[in-house]
């Protein structure tokens, strides 16, 4: 979905892999390119996410940040390791090692399986932008708030209009004078 929505609806424009892998091109395509892209997704399905992050990168002229870079490196990493601990224990033929392989190679494939979530979530977020779904601002910095301490002898006016200069807030009292309200409780309640 987010590939054919990376084309503009247009699956003429498609080719295996956006173009960036040895295959792209050479696998019938423009014949039938609805059943290309899912058996892409189905058969590589890093490689489609991979695709799809450089196809918009490259249209919105976007840099891989380095929390990006730091992110992917650390899911390639984990997966390395999870494959030395598979061909340490196969090679020594060690239960413990071959179950840390496999709580490794577990583990690398949550890594994994959530850095693909995280990708697809930053396309959709991206061609939101370019297809206009945001308003004016996307994803505007809320504004700030502050904690009033005890130290403090009015609070911060945050999320209300500031008073005055020079003039603090009423003082009310805890609690207000108007409290219970007169019809509490209600007629015919008794304690």
């Amino acid at each position: 979905m987010l590939r054919k929505r990376a084309l503009y609806g247009d699956m003429s424009r498609y080719t295996c892999c956006a173009g960036y892998m040895p295959c792209s091109g050479r696998c019938g395509e423009s014949k039938c390119p609805e059943f290309c892209l899912c058996t892409e997704v189905f058969l590589c399905f890093g490689n489609s996410v991979a695709s799809t992050r450089f196809l918009l990168q490259d249209e919105f002229n976007i840099q891989t940040t380095k929390c990006d870079n730091c992110i992917i490196g650390f899911m390639f990493c984990l997966q390395q390791i999870a494959c030395i601990f598979s061909l340490v224990a196969m090679i020594v033929g060690s239960d413990e090692i071959q179950e840390a392989s496999q709580i490794l190679s577990c583990l690398a494939d949550m890594v994994y399986c959530t850095v693909c979530a995280c990708m697809q979530t930053q396309h959709k977020v991206e061609m939101d932008k370019r297809d206009g779904k945001f308003g004016p601002q996307p994803m505007a910095v809320p504004p700030v708030q502050q904690m009033s301490r005890i130290d403090q002898p009015v609070p911060p006016a945050a999320g209300y209009p500031p008073a005055a200069y020079g003039q603090p807030y009423p003082a009310q009292g805890y609690p207000p004078a108007a409290y219970p309200p007169p019809q509490y409780p209600p007629s015919g309640y008794s304690r």
